[in-house]
Parts: C-alpha cells; structure tokens; sequence
C-alpha cells in the first residue's frame, strides 16, 4: 500500500507525456473543489438562517414549555405542577392560559390568537427587545387591562401603542349554546389598551398574537386556576436537558414537555430537510466533476503502459498496479476537497465578518447580510462525501479499462 501511494502522489505531480492529461486532471480538481465549495458556504448559510430563525423564536419560546398532553388546560395547582413549580434550577415561571378570540376596534374585527401570562412574562423572555412602539405593560395602577400586539395584528386593526380608546376582545362563553335571537349575548366582552407592538419577522406571531394579563383571560375564558401552558426559565449553566428528562418523570404521560427546539419542530424540520436536499442536489453537481477524473485517469492507464511492464518485471502484480491507479484517482478528489474546505472556509469567514453578500437594501429584511455559521460536522459530512464519490469515480477506469489494457502487458 505504501509502494502504491508513493507511485501514485509521482504520477500525480509529474508531467505527463501528453499535456491533455495535465488539463483533464488540472480540471477534476477545480472542478471538485468548486464543488466543495459549495457544499460548505450552502450549508454554512443554512445553518446561519437556522441560527436566526431560532433566536426570533427565542423571544417568545421559554427554554421549556409544559402544556397538557389530552384536552386544551390543565390544573395549575395539582401535585405535579407544584412540584415542578419548586425546583430549584427554575427561576422564573409563568402560567399562560391561551384561546382565540375576536378582536374588534372602530369598524375592524379580526380573529387573533389572546396569550393571558404572568406579571413576569418580561422576566421569562426577552420580549422588550421585540418592541418597535411603546413599551410592554399588563396593567396599571387604576386597573386598566393592556395587551401587546404583533406589528400585522395592530396594522390590521389600525391601531398603536398609546391610543385614547380601548379595542374591544370577544369570546365566545364556554359550554353555553348561541343564542340566535341575542348573538351578541352568547359572547364574553372585555376591553383591552394598546402598550406596546412588538416585531419579531413570523407571521405565526406577527399577525395573531396578542399578549395580555392572564386575569383577563380566565374571565374571556371561564376558567379559575386551569391554564393551558407553564413556561419555565433555568438558571444559568442548567442543563436543560437533563431538566427536561427530570421534568417529565415527574409529570409522567399526562403533560408534553417541549424544549425550544421541539416548540417549533415543523419549522427546524423542514430548514433541515431543505438544508439536505439542497446538499444532495449539489452532490449531484460533484458526480458530474468526478466524470474529468474518469477521463484523467483513463488516460493516464493508457499513457503508463511501458511503466506497468516494468513494474511487472520487477515483480508487481495486478493488486498492486491497481492500487496505483486507484490513489492516483483518489489523490485527484482529495487535492480538490482540501482546496475546496480552505476555500469555501475563507469565504465564510470573510462573509461572517465583513457581510460581503448583501440581501438587499438596509433594513429591508432582519439582516443586512447573509448570516453564516460554519460546523465542524458539516466541514466532515462534506470531506467525507467527496472522498467516497471520488472513490467511486476512481474505482471505474481502474476495475474496468485496467482489465483490458493491464492484461495486455
């Protein structure tokens, strides 16, 4: 194996007699090492958008959320919430009790998504952060209600932050039936103010969520101390998984307990999915630049004849003389894959640290530039995949037209 890979990395470096051979290979590398390229500035820019998409949900996802596995609420104060309540990792929790209602302002009715929580919901996320008017309030001194609208909530409604008049919020009153004479009877009212609209770029929050005090909402909702979530925070340097194991022993398999991740699984799911895909499709671009390896190596077999024959005399045998041309082959796909990482790791690092590639015109989108974040397993996952698909472009020419022109010799 050592005599073989020693031959090979000569054959490799060394002029060939016909300088077609030369081109060829010159473009196997670039052309593999093109690829790797883009195998990691696309997965690193997928990981960049995954990055983002989970910190704007971070603003809203607690670390871990605990809703009730059957049915809409659950007993905030049975045995196992209370249990769960005192642990002493936790330090901030909030109940949250979370139906549809309808929200009506002026001549503007639109069905929304109300959020009752805790006086320190602000505590449990980082929601002020979000805010693009006003400020984050559940209620004030003299007992006024207030609620926090997404930007596409309140442009619907033609609402803000501060307005002189309440908007109206209608539900509808649970195991009652609807009065056709009297409508309007058959629904619970209340009256919320405007403090703050917040902007986070999902249109799941966005467009349908109010966030407002829970009180309000178990009077929406008819319930006393039901909730339809605990949101939990840990202290720093939890290990949330762990937590989250411990958690559900305690509650057992009448609760889902949900991490961040698991909170928005649909969406990093499908990021994933399309992440790989894409990766396939550009595997498919690198079979095509393992073709000019083919016809490199092809060559090569042909040109090194008198080379094999004298490899024979000296005692080769056809393992060995196959093994030559197979690293030489594979030496071609491992050349373009190092160029190729070190290459396509600059430009990421270039793009993380100076935003080359701009989305569009400043403040059009979240970010100004394409986020990019590189991992070490991807940088494997690629090296890895070149290596085998090079191989297996290497292992043609040598099982196939070294048969027919080996034999010869």
């Amino acid at each position: 194996m050592k005599l073989s890979f020693f031959i090979a990395r000569r054959y490799l470096f060394s002029k060939k007699s016909h300088n077609a051979i030369n081109i060829i290979s010159a473009a196997a590398v670039c052309g593999i090492a093109v690829a790797t390229i883009a195998m990691v500035c696309t997965l690193s820019v997928f990981n960049g958008f995954q990055g983002l998409v989970s910190d704007m949900f971070s603003l809203f996802d607690p670390e871990i959320k605990i809703t009730p596995a059957k049915g809409k609420v659950f007993d905030s104060q049975s045995e196992g919430i209370l249990k769960i309540k005192q642990m002493p990792e936790i330090v901030v929790f909030s109940e949250v009790l979370e139906d549809n209602v309808l929200l009506n302002y002026h001549d503007r009715q639109v069905p929304a998504t109300l959020k009752g929580v805790s006086a320190n919901f602000a505590e449990l996320v980082p929601i002020n952060t979000a805010l693009i008017d006003g400020h984050f309030q559940l209620t004030d001194e003299i007992g006024n209600n207030y609620a926090t609208l997404g930007l596409g909530l309140a442009t619907k409604l033609g609402i803000n932050a501060g307005f002189v008049y309440p908007m109206e919020v209608y539900a509808p009153r649970r195991n009652a039936k609807v009065n056709m004479l009297n409508p309007v009877g058959s629904f619970v009212q209340e009256y919320l103010y405007i403090s703050g609209v917040f902007l986070i770029n999902q249109p799941s929050y966005d467009d349908n969520l109010a966030i407002a005090p829970i009180e309000l909402t178990r009077i929406l909702f008819d319930y006393d101390t039901e909730i339809s979530s605990l949101e939990l925070k840990f202290k720093e340097g939890t290990n949330i998984d762990k937590s989250q194991k411990k958690i559900e022993q305690i509650l057992g398999d009448d609760y889902i307990v949900q991490n961040r991740y698991q909170q928005q699984e649909a969406s990093f799911q499908m990021m994933n999915i399309e992440k790989w895909m894409t990766f396939l499709i550009l595997c498919f671009i690198l079979v095509i630049a393992v073709f000019n390896v083919i016809g490199s190596l092809s060559m090569l077999i042909v040109e090194k004849q008198k080379d094999v024959i004298t490899l024979r005399n000296m005692g080769a045998d056809n393992r060995l003389i196959s093994w030559i041309f197979l690293f030489e082959g594979w030496l071609i796909s491992i050349l373009g894959a190092i160029i190729g990482i070190v290459i396509g790791l600059s430009l990421c690092l270039l793009q993380q640290y100076f935003g080359l590639l701009r989305l569009g015109d400043a403040g059009a989108f979240v970010v100004d530039a394409y986020p990019v974040v590189v991992k070490a397993g991807d940088v494997f996952s690629v090296f890895i995949t070149v290596l085998i698909i090079g191989f297996l472009g290497a292992l043609y020419p040598v099982r196939y037209l070294s048969k027919k022109w080996l034999q010869k010799t």
